[in-house]
């Protein structure tokens, strides 16, 4: 009884041990009785199970991330780009998952759900240009991928939650090829430019010379009229000066012809003292 006793209380452990399994949060579990799916439904907790007849397999029941690895996926205008995305999906039916998976097998999953979507993300990309992968339709596509993937995988307990690109890389070929069409665009658009400013240069030149000979002309015209009107004025004022006294007028004359005659000592002037032009000098009175 001494060797009985405790074999019978490790015996009793082991099968209250057995009989109790625990459910987290953050899995699934699914019971089998011979091997036979009996329940799959189970909350977080504690619960019981049959020891050797009863056993417990326990999957994720959080999101799950398919990093792929980075592929090289031709567009429509033939150019191959690198592609860097990843897949995030969840069990949402384990059971279904159980049997469609055989018997839960992660590998056999990533590897079935790697290839289908490949094979739909290589044709978004054979049906779309470099341009368009890159900009708004991007996110268009990705949610196509999602919804198709996840049409498909309802039979295997699955959600494909969202399907990402995280990197498109030019191959060099594809590089040096956009790099050229850039640079030619550029060029164009250089050309273009330089041409613009030629054109405005020039009429911006011509409109400055017509503006110069337009201000030109009046001013040549107003001074024209100024000086007609100076003219007219010293005329006026020469012929009442001359009106008045025309004697001294003569005499302030003479001076002016003088003064405009002799104007250095090396001037020399040879004429005959009985000239009208020393008139002026002979009279003897002073006047």
């Amino acid at each position: 009884m001494r060797i009985l006793i405790p074999i019978l209380l490790v015996l009793a452990v082991i099968i209250g041990l057995n009989s109790l399994f625990v459910v987290k949060e953050t899995e699934y579990a699914i019971k089998f009785r011979l091997g036979e799916v009996v329940r799959a439904d189970y909350e977080p907790g504690l619960h019981l199970k049959m020891p050797f007849i009863n056993n417990v397999v326990k999957l994720e029941r959080r999101l799950i991330t398919l990093d792929m690895q980075p592929e090289q996926m031709n567009t429509a205008e033939q150019k191959f780009v690198e592609v860097d995305y990843y897949v995030k999906w969840q069990i949402t039916d384990p059971r279904q998952f159980y049997v469609s998976t055989q018997g839960g097998d992660m590998m056999f999953t990533r590897s079935r759900l790697g290839q289908l979507i490949r094979n739909d993300l290589r044709d978004e990309f054979a049906q779309r240009t470099l341009s368009e992968v890159v900009s708004e339709q991007r996110r268009t596509m990705m949610e196509r991928l999602v919804a198709r993937a996840d049409e498909r995988f309802q039979d295997f307990g699955i959600d494909v939650i969202d399907v990402r690109i995280k990197r498109i890389e030019l191959t060099e070929q594809v590089l040096n090829s956009v790099f050229d069409r850039m640079e030619t665009q550029r060029t164009e658009y250089a050309n273009e430019l330089r041409s613009l400013g030629r054109e405005s240069a020039e009429r911006i030149r011509a409109d400055a010379d017509r503006q110069v000979r337009v201000l030109l002309a009046e001013a040549e015209r107003e001074a024209q009229q100024i000086r007609g009107e100076g003219d007219a004025q010293a005329i006026a004022i020469y012929a009442d000066a001359f009106n008045r006294d025309r004697e001294f007028y003569s005499f302030w004359r003479s001076l002016g012809a003088y003064e405009n005659s002799f104007g250095t000592e090396s001037d020399i002037l040879l004429m005959d003292t009985s000239s009208e032009f020393f008139r002026f000098f002979e009279q003897q009175d002073g006047r």
